[in-house]
């Protein structure tokens, strides 16, 4: 009988000891080292926390073009790399048609967006005119002091617009021209005069290539419909053409080529027009700027940086290529230290 009421003595202290334990373990008692050096330290109230903040951005691009195609894929990628799973990105193009470029900007500002991407000159003036307030960065533009009628243009805008240029060196576009055709005369600068910007990039050109002795004659269009003609009278009358970053002749390279391939030798502002009618340029990478573009962008969204100390980016750097098709056609060879440009 003793032993009996001994075992039942130890078998409740047996209980009473594993109940303490188990009351120390759920009210959160000493861990072992195992456990505080796990990681796993997620418990409900983890998993209940907001994830990061989630940013609408809008994109308005001018037109589908293979260069402004490439600065808004590096725009997007440079954005989802450095915020993953906190952009929420609206990409509209406008077709080339400016006041579609208006009505694209003013639904982002509508819907509230936290931050403007504008690919090109007119989607730059639309967002600008649009908004004081939501920070734009463009891309694809060449000067924004002409862009945005700034006068003597520092390199910071100063509002809330910033963002990257396409412009490549002037004075080393002009010193291509003489290193192919040293011996020659007469140069035609072809353009479309709605373009702010190629005005300023043919004028300046002009100004390096007549210091090198060449005479000069600008020949704009309007638009397509004089395009042709125009084109074909600064062939006839012209021992070489250039044709600045314009987007106007960058959708209407087959016009140029019609008139010029295996005739008379075109020298481009960039690798998309030299691609479609050009014998040589001096080149950037338009995804390269998207993607410092998208850098800028996430800067300004995650870490509050101040959209109107941003100096304007460009490109980091420049590369001399050559359309062999086109060379072929003339009978030329490329000098020393071009590559050629990979017809897609």
């Amino acid at each position: 009988m003793k032993k009996k009421i001994l075992a039942l003595l130890l078998t409740a202290v047996m209980v009473m000891s594993l109940a303490a334990c188990g009351g120390n373990s759920s009210q959160g008692g000493d861990t072992s080292p195992a456990d505080s050096q796990s990681g796993n330290t997620a418990g409900p109230a983890d998993a209940n926390e907001p994830a990061g903040e989630v940013y609408k951005i809008g994109i308005c691009q001018l037109a589908p073009h293979p260069a402004l195609d490439a600065a808004t894929e590096g725009f997007i990628d440079a954005l989802n790399e450095k915020l993953p799973g906190q952009v929420d990105i609206d990409s509209q193009n406008a077709a080339g048609d400016t006041p579609t470029c208006a009505t694209i900007i003013n639904g982002f500002v509508s819907a509230g967006v936290d931050l403007i991407m504008a690919n090109a000159t007119a989607p730059l003036q639309a967002a600008a005119s649009a908004t004081a307030d939501i920070p734009v960065l463009g891309t694809s533009i060449t000067e924004y002091g002409v862009a945005l009628g700034i006068d003597n243009f520092s390199g910071t805008v100063g509002s809330n617009v910033s963002g990257t240029s396409d412009l490549a060196p002037l004075d080393q576009q002009a010193a291509m021209i003489q290193e192919w055709y040293p011996d020659a005369k007469t140069v035609g600068l072809i353009y479309c005069s709605a373009e702010p910007n190629s005005q300023y990039q043919v004028d300046n050109v002009q100004a390096f290539l007549e210091s090198m002795g060449y005479t000069c004659t600008q020949y704009p269009f309007s638009d397509t419909n004089d395009m042709a003609s125009v084109v074909q009278n600064a062939a006839d009358n012209s021992d070489v053409l250039y044709v600045p970053t314009d987007n106007t002749a960058a959708n209407n390279t087959g016009i140029i080529d019609n008139i010029c391939r295996g005739v008379k030798p075109v020298f481009a502002g960039e690798e998309g027009i030299c691609g479609g009618c050009g014998v040589a340029t001096l080149s950037i990478s338009y995804y390269d700027i998207g993607y410092k573009t998208g850098e800028m962008a996430a800067d300004i969204l995650a870490n509050g940086a101040d959209v109107s100390a941003m100096p304007i980016e460009y490109a980091p750097q420049f590369v001399k290529k050559y359309n062999p098709a086109t060379c072929e056609a003339l009978g030329l060879t490329a000098p020393e230290g071009y590559e050629a440009i990979v017809a897609e």
